[in-house]
């Protein structure tokens, strides 16, 4: 697969042209679908992008629209096709947040807020080891290998000199205190984190537990935009059996607006960096 194709991208651009175009025609999701005899559901996927869309499907789309520029109708019968080959993470058999990984890949820059753990783009092989099969308990010896694997290869993202991955996470002292897998680890992780949070393109922000009520306190995300204009900033909220991607304007800006609070109640960047010192060496103390 070329390099400069990403097939999660490629379904989300395609789906968000197919929707312009109906509704460009007026129709709606449900006439499409009976004018094709297929479900509306098929036809919300396809628009969103977590479906895998066809050359066929194009095609029979293109005709209901009533396209008549071929070159249009080769522009998205291409984006089809690149849509369905596969990205890196497919190597490692069957992720349940590849969707995610995909925008990932592709982000310019990632916000997260996470209250439990450290995210997994800052995580350390051996806290990596320790935390999956915590939060997942019933996942198989190989499967748990894969994880970290991925998860390892996600984090070059970070540090790739050609296009680092800006990146702002503001985390909840408690992540820092739980000792995932040992106060060893825990030492370790945090150091790391201290280290990652020198990069230029890496900022990390702490909400001490005397912040009290934040506007966090509902629930962890994320924010991901895209330099490309025609892709728009997605939030992801992950799941237990299902993830969500919000993508509306008003959800985006209102999760935006969240994030611009919680940065606001947190310790600044490098008073940030001084508590996770503290709290690494207080790991380390235990350790005796």
């Amino acid at each position: 697969m070329a390099s400069n194709v990403n097939p999660t991208v490629r379904r989300r651009r395609l789906g968000q042209e197919l929707r312009r175009l109906r509704e460009l025609k007026g129709m709606t999701a449900e006439e499409v679908a009976e004018r094709l005899l297929v479900s509306q559901s098929k036809i919300s996927r396809l628009e969103n992008g977590r479906r895998s869309i066809s050359q066929r499907d194009v095609r029979d789309l293109c005709g209901v629209y009533e396209v008549e520029d071929h070159r249009i109708v080769d522009s998205l019968m291409q984006m089809a096709k690149d849509s369905r080959q596969q990205g890196w993470w497919h190597a490692f058999g069957d992720i349940p947040y590849s969707v995610y990984i995909g925008l990932e890949t592709e982000a310019a820059s990632l916000r997260i807020y996470e209250s439990l753990l450290v995210p997994g783009l800052l995580q350390t092989p051996g806290y990596a080891e320790a935390v999956i099969p915590g939060t997942v308990p019933e996942l198989a010896s190989d499967h748990l290998e894969k994880r970290i694997q991925v998860r390892m290869r996600r984090q070059e993202r970070v540090t790739d000199p050609e296009r680092p991955l800006r990146l702002w996470v503001v985390l909840d002292e408690s992540a820092l205190r739980r000792v995932v897998g040992s106060h060893l680890i825990m030492r370790e992780q945090l150091d790391h984190l201290v280290e990652m949070s020198q990069l230029p393109h890496v900022t990390v922000q702490v909400l001490p537990y005397d912040t009290g009520a934040h506007a966090g306190m509902s629930g962890t995300f994320s924010i991901l935009e895209f330099d490309d204009a025609a892709d728009s900033s997605v939030v992801y909220i992950e799941g237990v059996t299902s993830d969500l991607y919000l993508e509306k304007t008003n959800d985006v800006h209102k999760y935006t607006i969240m994030y611009e609070h919680l940065r606001a109640q947190a310790l600044s960047a490098e008073h940030s960096r001084e508590f996770i010192a503290a709290a690494a060496k207080s790991h380390a103390d235990a350790m005796g």
